[in-house]
Formats: C-alpha cells, structure tokens, sequence
C-alpha cells in the first residue's frame, strides 16, 4: 500500500515536471532549457532566453 502511495506520488511528480517543460517549450522563441538532474531525480529547470531585435 505505501508503495502504491509512493508511486503515485513519483507519477504526480512525473506530470508536474513534464508539464513545466511543456510549457516553457511553448513560450520559449530563443534560447535553451536545462534540466538539472542528481540522483535520478530531476531538481533544477533553467530557462535561458534571449531576445532578438531586427535593427
């Protein structure tokens, strides 16, 4: 039963992240993400973007 708890949990967190990198990928025009990850565990997303100007 706490397994069944556990890997909800971990699923949860799957969709939450996916959902973070979905909707940066969708903002983004330039730039890049980085995914942060330790111990099989992603924990860090960066956002660099960069702003571009027709002159």
């Amino acid at each position: 039963m706490a397994s069944d708890t556990r890997n909800r949990s971990k699923e949860q967190q799957i969709t939450e992240i996916s959902d973070q990198i979905a909707s940066i990928l969708q903002e983004i025009k330039f730039g890049s993400i980085e995914i942060i990850i330790h111990d099989n565990k992603v924990v860090q997303i960066e956002r660099k973007e960069k702003l571009r100007f027709d002159i």
